[in-house]
């Protein structure tokens, strides 16, 4: 079985870290031992854009001027692909350390945030969501599925797996046929699980990554509020961000359950889910990588073996893909700042990366995050393709060949 939970030590530095007192710790020490190649600035897929990139960052902080950095827009223009990270040749943890304490204190000295940025981050705030609907509203999708879906609060019973659904699988249509999807799939492999319903709220790793610590730990005192409320063994979850968030920075809050994103947790079930794969897709399929759960954890074959097992399906790759997949640009808040990168004259990574799948010659460019849905859908709107090209979860595709005896 592979292990998803980190030591947060590993990974992170301690609660209540700031910019004044980095160096102090092993992190911030090992920050200063980077050579300054420009791996990170090269790798960026933001890069040209920023004027202070990571390697200018560690610079500046080094020479005591890193209050000139905190003057520029830079760490809004990164979007958390830990693509810098994971090519590091010292190991630094830029993504998970450094960049989130830059953007903060960035923040306290912005005279403006994006509105696009600060309405997503106050609807979380006020409402638990993004979006700003209603926590009430947050089980409704249930009505759609034509698989049970119990309720921690109503089954009142230990159950194996929580489920923990997220924002936009359960408000957004499109999302929800993700949702019905994964539903269709746990009862199939006979799966003990249920979710927190209305209890639910945002994870809140945006909030980590986007300059908003404190939106973070509010969302995270009450989501381990919850947790301890239930019994169950394991969490899992189809938001890359939500899986990303408990396995790094909830550790810091007491959370030690065993967490899965619902691609490599299904991907163990591979071999019991095949038969009952049935219905031929007959589609080629190219596979986009999640940051998330790809550089930031090491799932890259998963995705891919349950495609496989799907009948009539052909895999095609993209040219960058696995650790050199280019983001989606939803990351690090990136998800509510396309009118702010317009205007900024960048090129959208979404529109980036279509291009690649179209090259390939795909009927579904296939995915594994909620974000991606939507990101993708709207850059094949814009960029022109005379093949037809659909986006599809995994799970979604898992679902559409799946035949319940």
């Amino acid at each position: 079985m592979i292990s998803t939970v980190e030591h947060p030590e590993l990974t992170v530095c301690k609660l209540g870290t700031n910019l004044d007192n980095l160096l102090e710790q092993p992190e911030g020490q090992r920050i200063l031992s980077c050579i300054q190649c420009g791996t990170c600035a090269g790798t960026c897929p933001y890069g040209d854009y920023m004027e202070y990139s990571p390697r200018k960052i560690i610079a500046m902080l080094r020479r005591g001027m890193i209050d000139e950095v905190l003057q520029s827009d830079s760490m809004l223009k990164c979007v958390a692909c830990y693509s810098c990270m994971i090519k590091c040749p010292r190991g630094i943890k830029l993504s998970d350390v450094l960049l989130p304490l830059v953007k903060e204190q960035t923040l306290i000295r912005a005279k403006e945030m994006p509105a696009e940025l600060q309405h997503s981050l106050q609807n979380t705030l006020r409402y638990g969501n993004p979006m700003g609907e209603s926590s009430r509203k947050r089980a409704a999708w249930t009505a759609k599925s034509k698989a049970p879906v119990p309720i921690m609060s109503e089954i009142k019973r230990p159950v194996d797996v929580l489920w923990f659904v997220e924002c936009y699988t359960s408000f957004y249509n499109r999302g929800q046929d993700n949702s019905c999807a994964v539903a269709r799939l746990f009862n199939a492999l006979g799966i003990d699980f249920a979710i927190l319903g209305n209890e639910e709220k945002c994870a809140g790793d945006c909030g980590q990554l986007t300059w908003e610590s404190g939106l973070f730990e509010t969302l995270t005192d009450y989501n381990m509020v919850i947790f301890k409320k239930y019994k169950f063994n394991k969490i899992v979850t189809g938001d890359p961000h939500a899986f990303n968030a408990f396995r790094i920075r909830y550790p810091m809050y007491g959370f030690d359950y065993e967490v899965w994103h619902t691609t490599p947790f299904l991907a163990e079930y591979v071999d019991k889910l095949k038969p009952k794969l049935k219905k031929p897709l007959n589609l080629t399929v190219t596979y986009h990588d999640s940051c998330c759960i790809g550089r930031r954890a090491g799932f890259y074959d998963e995705g891919r073996t349950l495609l496989k097992a799907i009948p009539g399906v052909k895999i095609v790759e993209m040219v960058h893909n696995r650790m050199n997949s280019i983001c989606c640009g939803g990351g690090g808040g990136g998800m509510w700042l396309d009118t702010y990168f317009k205007q900024k004259d960048m090129e959208r990574l979404s529109e980036r990366r279509v291009k690649e799948a179209i090259a390939t010659g795909a009927d579904v460019l296939a995915v594994s995050c909620p974000y991606e849905i939507y990101r993708f859908e709207d850059a094949l709107k814009t960029i022109p393709h005379e093949k037809p090209m659909v986006v599809r979860d995994v799970v979604e595709l898992l679902a559409e060949s799946l035949v319940e005896e």
